[in-house]
């Protein structure tokens, strides 16, 4: 299901026209939104690496980690209170499932737009790395 619902960003909050995942969140690129709400928008990765896995990505743009600023905190909880419901609601909660953030190109990183995978319904490999 493809689906868009525009959300006005608060007042100072940037996007970039240029990101992939900024014309997601804007409606503007097709993808299979599986939730979203003021602060973030949750969707498929078109490339899954097992039988769940979700991006979750916060509606600023953010290009990393590194540019996390304090007033981010309640945004990266607010993130992964998002993918503990999502594992819940595709039936991985139990099971188990892994949340990962890349950051940077030696963790390859492809889209510079902070975003958090949520991987589930398959025995994840170990050792990471």
């Amino acid at each position: 299901m493809v689906w868009w619902v525009k959300f006005q960003l608060p007042k100072g909050n940037s996007v970039d026209p240029t990101c992939i995942f900024c014309k997601i969140i804007d409606g503007n690129s097709p993808s299979t939104i599986v939730h979203q709400d003021e602060h973030a928008v949750a969707f498929l990765d078109i490339h899954p690496a097992a039988p769940v896995h979700i991006l979750i990505v916060p509606r600023q743009h953010i290009e990393s980690i590194n540019a996390l600023e304090t007033e981010h905190k309640s945004l990266i909880g607010h993130m992964f209170t998002v993918a503990r419901d999502l594992a819940k609601e595709k039936g991985v909660s139990e099971s188990g499932y892994r949340l990962i953030i890349n950051n940077g190109s030696d963790a390859r990183q492809a889209v510079f737009h902070l975003h958090l995978h949520l991987l589930g319904g398959q025995q994840m490999r170990y050792p990471m790395g």
